[in-house]
């Protein structure tokens, strides 16, 4: 069983309780726990910590938006000795390793929220690879460095200085960034270390040399966690005048369902009648729009009071610029929700394209929104609160 092993202490001296300080909007220590628990050779994820404000934001973690995200998480104590200034992180690993079962740890550093899932899958396929003991994160370094003699003087140490290479020519030099350490839990104990035998580096990005230690370092790996797009900005919303939505999977849950006399029978969510009870009172034009052509999504639209019913539609791009060109709206103010491979060209044509939490995942990696909520259960009226809010 692989664990990550994640210390956090709460008596920083530097930045009072920094490991739930935001960044970029989030606790410092959930960038590293969410990528740890995305990592699909992490079975358990362990957060060690002597403070109890620290372990209520990670539970919190688990019972939020993302709990499926963060299932791997376990938050467990650590004794005052392990969590004081002049312990080793040595130390707090051993204390775990004398508690809990596993075959090999990642000791994962919450001061380093640039580390991602990718960077843990490549370290441990290189952990895995043969000859491997253990491996260390990372970055390489392209300066030249210098060394002082014993006269006073100084030489240069990975170059010749009178052949000063260009970048594209020298090989630089390797940097450990303190993002993570692989290891198994027997030469751990053997050697007292994190890392040891056959080592082997996972470079990251030269952007994660830096680490949070000072309130400067805020600034600067904000701004780099943005340019190499580890935060999701989210979209600016243009103004909503028409309203679109298909029918199966988005104000149904999908299913087929039938009386003993055949009759064909669909669950729809009255949630979502309010909701599009409030568009009207905008005057936001509403609509359906979908492939089947069936007596039951002709009622439901009707009782909605829906403007729009675009039924047995094959193509549903055509449809859509025709509704724009019929009610003279541009289809950047569009919103539209679809949770089929179908819809993906519509989701990617209006301005704002949504999808229920079970949508194909093409179509949910398409989509501006993707909502908690699955199809049938709400879908509509939680976009529509969304907008509204």
């Amino acid at each position: 069983m692989n664990v990550a092993f994640i210390p956090v202490r709460g008596g920083s001296k530097s930045i009072p309780l920094k490991n739930i300080k935001p960044i970029c909007g989030k606790p410092l220590v959930y960038w590293t726990v969410k990528a740890a628990c995305q990592c699909k050779y992490i079975d358990v994820v362990y957060i060690a910590t002597d403070s109890d404000k620290i372990k209520d934001t990670v539970e919190a973690f688990k019972h939020g938006d993302e709990a499926d995200t963060f299932s791997k998480a376990q938050v467990i104590g650590r004794s005052a000795e392990s969590a004081s200034d002049t312990a080793s992180t040595e130390f707090a690993m051993l204390e775990f390793a004398e508690k809990y079962e596993f075959d090999n740890i990642v000791l994962v550093q919450a001061t380093s929220p640039m580390l991602t899932v990718a960077d843990l899958d490549g370290g441990f396929e290189l952990f895995n690879s043969e000859g491997t003991d253990s491996v260390l994160s990372v970055v390489r370094q392209y300066r030249f460095l210098w060394d002082k003699t014993e006269n006073g003087n100084v030489s240069p140490s990975n170059y010749d200085v009178f052949h000063r290479p260009r970048r594209q020519e020298f090989d630089g030099y390797l940097m450990e960034n303190g993002a993570f350490y692989i290891s198994s839990k027997t030469d751990l104990i053997k050697y007292q270390n994190r890392v040891s035998g056959n080592i082997k580096a996972y470079e990251m990005c030269e952007d994660s040399a830096f680490e949070i230690d000072e309130p400067s370092d805020w600034i600067i790996i904000e701004a780099l966690m943005r340019k190499n797009g580890l935060v999701e900005e989210k979209k600016s919303i243009p103004e909503i005048k028409m309203f679109l939505t298909d029918c199966d999977g988005c104000l149904t849950d999908g299913g087929m369902y039938y009386s003993e006399h055949g009759d064909e029978l669909k669950k729809f969510n009255s949630r979502d009648g309010m909701g599009f009870a409030l568009l009207r009172a905008k005057g936001i034009i509403t609509g359906i729009v979908t492939s089947e052509s069936v007596d039951l999504n002709r009622r439901r639209a009707e009782k909605l009071k829906l403007d729009v019913l675009e039924p047995g539609c094959k193509d549903k791009v055509a449809a859509v610029k025709s509704l724009c060109e019929k009610y003279d709206i541009a289809p950047e103010n569009v919103a539209y929700v679809g949770d089929d491979i179908n819809d993906i060209d519509v989701i990617k044509m209006v301005g704002f394209g949504c999808a229920p939490a079970d949508a194909m995942p093409q179509v949910k990696e398409v989509a501006d929104y993707v909502t908690k909520a699955k199809g049938g259960e709400g879908v509509i009226r939680e976009v529509i609160e969304w907008l509204m809010n």
